[in-house]
């Protein structure tokens, strides 16, 4: 019934195209649409391009112009190119080359050969057939004695050979380019020649020039049209910045790649280009037909009536048949391109995967010298209390801690864009946060000789509750920026109670300056991830983030941000979160959080850190409330120790040399040493939950943490294994 169906339907498709192809128009006209069809494929108009070739294709067919036809199907190649329907492409291309070699033009014979090479070597990955290609595409051009077209293809051939690690063999033509680039090269190929020196500066170790030859690249990328060979050129400069360790500028550069490839093969125009496709593989199928219509009908009049009912069955016969065919290569071509599919699925997720383990890295290391900055800052303030009011060691404590939370932030960004992150309900004044806010940015203040004024409206109650280190972050980020931005000037942070509705209180933040302003252009992109602008080379050199961050904390707290800005007259961001009012609840957080820390009991606690900082920190907080303490390196000292003594609780880190901590627990456990283990680690808590709780360990702290959290933990377990001994 399918083949029936799918046969009428050709049938009907067979009458539409005698119909178009019994139509002549002029060679003239019939280029114009040729020209027509290749500037809709230059602006990437994929299915508009596809349509305009198809009519001219039709044209041309039924005019018997083997030039016209040629460019026709070298077009319609082309789409498929850039589709990546690679398949296709050579088959067009093929069809494109049958009917070129027909004609005297050795132009268009360069022009795809050229774009055969390129196919095969990039996309196909076979090399050797590619290069054949392309020796052939240079050939073709010093019979036309066209240098610029030989100069192209040996950047191409170049840009091969370098592809597969081939540097040695393809520097001969990189060297060809180089020395006629001045007067053959244009704005496209300055960008991959600078690429393509990068590339072989950083093979041969020559990591200063390289950096320069793919600044120079991208630089010269970013005022072309051509945005292919950009995107190609922050690829490489990516790999190599990995290769030379500065893992931040090459995720930086990745993230661009990624952004200019899905900007550039826009989905929707994938979609449309699609079916135009599909009506240009009919008129394939029909020229087929057509074909072999022509074919017989001096046959179909030398045939006697009697054999014409045997001739039309046995034309039918071989119509289904090549149907039947068709069909098998369409579906076996799918069955590849869903391989392909699955296969840039399973790189994407790699990325992402070397994109999270990144990020994780870079945060744990940069939480284990913040837990000895906030340790010793509060040692500082507790061991010498004529220090307690000190303006400055307050601010480095609460800057620590808002570096902290950034960490936090960059680590768990990919969450908070999943809504995956929940707020803390904690007790808070609004008066004493935006206070400490001022006193930590005091410095950037007096920098750039710039006023801080603040006004909090007095009808806002004593004590609120909400999340108070995101509000923290955000009030953070807002005001930094206006001090960064603002020379002479004055930056104003205003709370005003804007309404009441039972316990909530919805207050209305405005953080305003009169500094530079931003222009109307970027002010759509400023909330973008790693975007900056209106920089400086004096200018604080931020990551980008600040502004992003707080957009998604905003949404956590279901509030949007507001923007008044113009060059030269400053800058006004505004928002309105509702806090909760209840002076019953705040007690009863309060109360949670006290926890007692006198004990009639001496416990004796066992640490075991290698971090010669972080004993010291650690130590100093545990003793500080009359806890016995010993502290080893490592895992091996730390098992030897517990053979020889007890202890009543165990603080484990997990990053440590020659042993780690999950490896040391388990070792613990399996001498039958019940004490319980309490993990002290730099790394993210839902990271290593399911290991620890194989290793055998009781509970996790993040360092750095809060010590009333460490001892209401600690107190609990040892109580709970004394009650359970």
């Amino acid at each position: 019934m399918r083949i029936f169906f799918l046969f009428i339907l050709f049938l009907n498709c067979f009458a539409n195209s005698a119909s178009a192809q019994s139509e002549t128009i002029s060679d003239a006209k019939i280029n114009k649409l040729v020209k027509q069809a290749w500037e809709d494929f230059k602006d990437s108009n994929f299915e508009k391009s596809l349509i305009a070739s198809r009519v001219a294709l039709n044209y041309a067919t039924a005019s018997k112009n083997n030039y016209l036809i040629s460019k026709s199907y070298k077009i319609i190649a082309g789409n498929y190119n850039e589709l990546s329907e690679f398949d296709k492409a050579i088959f067009f291309y093929n069809k494109s080359l049958y009917y070129a070699n027909k004609t005297n033009n050795d132009s268009i014979k360069y022009s795809l050969h050229n774009n055969l090479g390129n196919i095969y070597c990039f996309e196909k990955k076979q090399f050797d057939k590619g290069i054949s290609y392309y020796k052939k595409s240079i050939a073709y051009g010093l019979k036309i004695n066209d240098i610029s077209q030989v100069y192209f293809t040996n950047v191409n051939i170049a840009w091969a050979y370098f592809d597969v690690g081939k540097f040695k063999e393809g520097y001969p033509y990189l060297r060809f380019v180089g020395d006629n680039i001045k007067k053959y090269g244009d704005e496209s190929t300055e960008i991959v020649v600078n690429m393509l020196n990068g590339m072989y500066s950083s093979y041969t170790n020559k990591n200063d020039e390289a950096n320069a030859f793919f600044i120079k690249a991208i630089e010269v990328g970013k005022t072309s049209e051509e945005k292919s060979d950009l995107s190609y050129a922050h690829l490489e400069y990516s790999k190599f910045l990995t290769k030379i360790k500065k893992y931040k500028e090459a995720y930086e550069n990745l993230i661009i790649f990624n952004k200019m490839t899905e900007d550039i093969y826009n989905q929707e125009k994938l979609k449309k280009a699609s079916i135009a496709g599909f009506n240009l593989e009919l008129d394939e199928y029909k020229r087929q037909i057509d074909k072999i219509e022509n074919e017989k009908i001096s046959q179909y009049q030398s045939l006697k009536k009697s054999r014409i009912i045997v001739i039309l069955f046995v034309l039918i016969s071989f119509i289904l048949i090549f149907l039947i065919i068709t069909l098998i290569k369409n579906i076996r071509f799918k069955k590849k391109h869903n391989l392909e599919l699955l296969q840039a699925k399973e790189i994407a997720e790699e990325a992402s995967l070397l994109k999270t383990q990144f990020i994780s890295t870079i945060s744990h290391e940069l939480r284990t010298p913040l837990y000895g900055v906030v340790g010793i800052t509060n040692m500082l303030l507790e061991e010498h209390k004529e220090l307690s009011r000190s303006q400055h060691l307050s601010s480095l404590k609460f800057s620590a801690r808002y570096l902290l939370s950034l960490v936090n932030d960059i680590l768990q960004i990919n969450k908070i864009e999943e809504n995956k992150v929940v707020l803390e309900n904690l007790t808070f004044n609004i008066s004493d946060e935006i206070t400490m806010i001022k006193n930590s940015l005091s410095f950037l203040s007096q920098k750039n000789n710039n006023v801080i004024s603040v006004y909090i409206d007095p009808d806002i109650p004593e004590y609120l509750i909400g999340d108070k280190l995101r509000l923290a972050q955000i009030l953070m980020n807002l005001v930094s920026n206006a001090l960064k931005f603002t020379k002479n000037g004055e930056v104003e942070i205003k709370v005003n109670l804007q309404k009441i509705e039972g316990k909530l209180y919805f207050l209305d933040f405005l953080i305003k300056d009169n500094g530079v302003g931003i222009a109307t252009v970027d002010q759509g992109k400023i909330f973008e991830k790693f975007v900056q602008v209106g920089r400086k080379d004096e200018d604080y050199q931020g990551t980008g983030l600040g502004l992003s961050i707080v957009k998604r904390l905003l949404g956590l707290f279901g509030s949007t941000i507001s923007l008044e800005s113009d060059i030269g007259e400053g800058t006004a961001f505004s928002f309105m979160i509702s806090f909760e009012h209840d002076p019953q609840k705040t007690k009863r957080i309060i109360d949670e959080i006290e926890v007692d820390l006198t004990s009639n009991d001496v416990y004796k606690i066992l640490i075991v850190e290698d971090n010669r900082i972080n004993q010291l920190v650690t130590k100093k907080i545990i003793e500080k409330n009359n806890y016995i303490c010993k502290v080893v390196d490592d895992g091996l000292t730390a098992l030897e120790i517990l053979e020889k003594e007890e202890f009543d609780l165990i603080l484990m880190d997990i990053n440590m040399p020659m042993m780690n901590g999950f490896e040391t627990s388990k070792r613990i456990r399996l001498k039958e040493i019940k004490t319980p283990i309490v993990a002290l680690t730099a790394f993210d808590k839902d990271e290593i939950t399911d290991e620890a709780i194989s290793s055998g360990i009781n509970d996790i702290i993040v360092k750095p943490f809060e010590p009333i959290k460490l001892f209401k933990i600690m107190n609990y377990l040892i109580l709970e294994a004394k009650n359970a001994g």
